[in-house]
Formats: structure tokens, C-alpha cells, sequence
């Protein structure tokens, strides 16, 4: 295929599969994400980059670009913080020291609610188990389905609002490292690190932290996404300007997980070609 081609058609660069929180398996990520008109998309499964290889081998068959991703997991106080990671070497050992560590916190972590749950509500662990694929990490989205699928309540956001919400008596912080330095590792493993929707309801990052996982590697933010606010992106523009950072925009599909769906937010081949140029831990796979 020649260099012109290689950027045609959308691209979708943050997608979910069953190897974290997702409900289609890679290759159906991928199909359904060409379904939608997508023709560059990315697997950002949480800490892992298990679905890599069957993801990839789907999107080539359909004629479509694989950009290898993951969504890295990190904690600034009390709030929940997400960097995409893109194009990383997923052998490097600090980087997936750090992940193994995080994805075994989330099953510890899911036990715990699980218990504190099973105290009120009508939910045993192989509940939350039968909502998981093989290989896949138990988090509170399973936990959430366990919970649609024995009645308790009607679909994952409710169960986010209420039983799971960080105000619940039943919810135990995850570990997870700082922003900074989660964007350090994926820089160290050759990545391109971008906050992910980092506009949204909670509000907008401190500025100081910010700036230092700028200041660490972090090469642009996720403008385009459902869960962001006007007045976060504005804000957010002006330091793009200013530092001419990357914008992708993405769906954050999860299959039947959300009501997000693949497409509804795209990267410019302009930001695609950025990611490429700068990532060099591992390559994207062309058809």
C-alpha cells in the first residue's frame, strides 16, 4: 500500500474490547468499527494489550489500519485519571510491571465491592464472573452487569450513579500510579501518551498537574469526546495553540457497555500521522 492511502477514511483511535470492559471481542471491535465507516482504528483495552493480535489481524482483513493503544490508568488524589497510550513496546518491564500491577489492584478491588455488595443486595462473585471473558480483568463494569442481570438495577449507568459511585459505602479505591508518571513509562516504552476526555463533568484538571505531565511527555489531549464539556474544551484549546500539542477525538466504544458508538467522534489524518511519526515501541499493522 502506498504512503497516500495510508491515512484515507476516519479513524476511531479509542475503542474497548472484552479484554478489559468491553462486551465484542477484538476482531468485533474492529468489525464493528468498519460497519460504522472507520478505516483507522485503535484498541485501548484498560492495561493490557492482550487484544492486540486479534484486533489487528481483523482490521487488516477489512482493509482497515490497526494503531496498537491501550488506556493506562492513573490517580491524582481522589480523581480517576486515563492516558491513552499509543504505539508502545508492551515488553518493556516497567511499563508492564506497573499495568500487571494495576490490573491485579482491579480484581482485589472487585472482590472487596463484591462483598461489601453481597451484604445487601442478592450478588455472588460467580455472578460477576459469568459477566467476563477469559483473560479478561474483573472491574466495576462486570460487577455492573452482575448487577443488571440479577435485577438490581436497569443498566451500567445506574449502577455507576448509585451502588458503584465513589460515594457508596460498598466502593474501594483502585490503585493506580500518578499521571505522571504513567505518562513517563509510556514515554520510556516508546509511546505517545494522550489524556484521555479531559474535559469532562468532574471538572478540569489543575493546571499545575497539567503542566507537568506536559512537562513529562504528554503529547495532547482527547478534545473530541462525548463526555466533554464546552467550556473544559475552550480552555483546553489555548493550550494547544500554545504548545502545538495532538487533538484526536474518539467514540470510547464499549460495545453494549455504553450508548457510545464507533465514529461519533474522529482523529484528522493530520493528528494520525502525528502519532505515527512520534510512537516507535511498536508499529501499526496496515492491510
Amino acid at each position: 500500500m502506498d504512503d497516500e492511502r495510508l491515512f484515507e477514511g476516519p479513524a476511531d483511535l479509542h475503542l474497548h474490547s472484552t479484554q478489559s470492559d468491553g462486551t465484542d471481542a477484538p476482531a468485533d471491535v474492529m468489525r464493528a468499527a468498519h460497519r460504522h465507516g472507520l478505516r483507522i482504528a485503535a484498541l485501548t483495552d484498560h492495561d493490557t494489550a492482550a487484544g492486540w493480535a486479534e484486533a489487528a489481524e481483523a482490521a487488516a482483513s477489512l482493509g482497515m489500519m490497526f494503531v496498537p493503544g491501550m488506556e493506562m490508568s492513573a490517580r491524582d488524589d481522589w480523581r480517576s485519571v486515563h492516558v491513552l497510550a499509543y504505539l508502545f513496546d508492551p515488553d518493556d518491564e516497567q511499563l508492564r510491571a506497573m499495568t500487571e500491577r494495576v490490573r491485579t489492584s482491579r480484581l482485589e478491588r472487585a472482590r472487596m465491592i463484591s462483598d461489601r455488595i453481597a451484604r445487601d443486595f442478592d450478588l455472588e462473585w460467580e455472578d460477576i464472573l459469568a459477566q467476563t471473558s477469559d483473560g479478561a480483568t474483573v472491574g466495576r463494569p462486570h460487577i455492573a452487569d452482575a448487577l443488571v442481570a440479577r435485577g438490581h438495577v436497569q443498566d451500567r449507568d445506574e449502577a455507576f450513579r448509585g451502588i458503584l459511585s465513589p460515594r457508596s459505602p460498598y466502593y474501594v479505591a483502585l490503585f493506580a500510579p500518578d499521571p505522571v508518571t504513567a505518562v513517563r513509562l509510556i514515554v520510556a516504552a516508546g509511546g505517545v501518551p494522550i489524556l484521555a476526555h479531559p474535559a469532562g463533568r468532574a471538572g478540569p484538571f489543575p493546571t499545575p498537574l497539567v503542566n507537568r505531565m506536559l512537562d513529562a511527555g504528554l503529547a495532547g489531549f482527547e478534545l473530541g469526546h462525548r463526555d466533554n464539556t464546552a467550556a473544559g474544551i475552550r480552555q483546553l484549546e489555548s493550550l494547544v495553540a500554545e504548545r502545538d500539542l495532538i487533538v484526536t477525538g474518539s467514540s470510547d466504544y464499549h460495545g453494549l457497555g455504553k450508548p457510545n458508538m464507533p465514529g461519533e467522534h474522529t482523529t484528522a489524518p493530520a493528528m494520525v500521522e502525528r502519532i505515527l511519526a512520534a510512537g516507535h515501541g511498536s508499529a501499526p499493522v496496515y492491510p
